[in-house]
């Protein structure tokens, strides 16, 4: 049904899409993609790590609370980094 994209029909696609959303607002765009993705892909490594800690048998001796994790976004964005507690369960029933 649909064939490969070549060289035209990109060029036809990236024409259409800066003529929508204009050629100022494209680098933002980008870049807050840029930013989303590195932050979905440091929450991934984190819940990965997270799983194992979990899996391992817990350590003898005293229990510490765990450490709070901070969410990075990009780097030198000090504004939009903020720590994250665990969720609880705060609903009354």
């Amino acid at each position: 049904m649909f064939g490969r994209l070549g060289a035209p029909e990109i060029i036809l696609i990236l024409v259409v899409i800066v003529l929508l959303f204009g050629a100022k607002k494209l680098p933002d765009m980008a870049r807050s993609l840029g930013k989303s993705a590195r932050i979905l892909k440091s929450e991934a490594k984190a819940m990965k790590e997270e799983s194992r800690t979990a899996s391992a048998p817990p350590p003898a001796g005293d229990e510490q609370p765990p450490a709070q994790r901070t969410i990075k976004a990009a780097p030198g964005d000090v504004t939009s980094s903020r720590p994250v507690s665990e969720p609880s369960d705060t609903t009354q029933r």
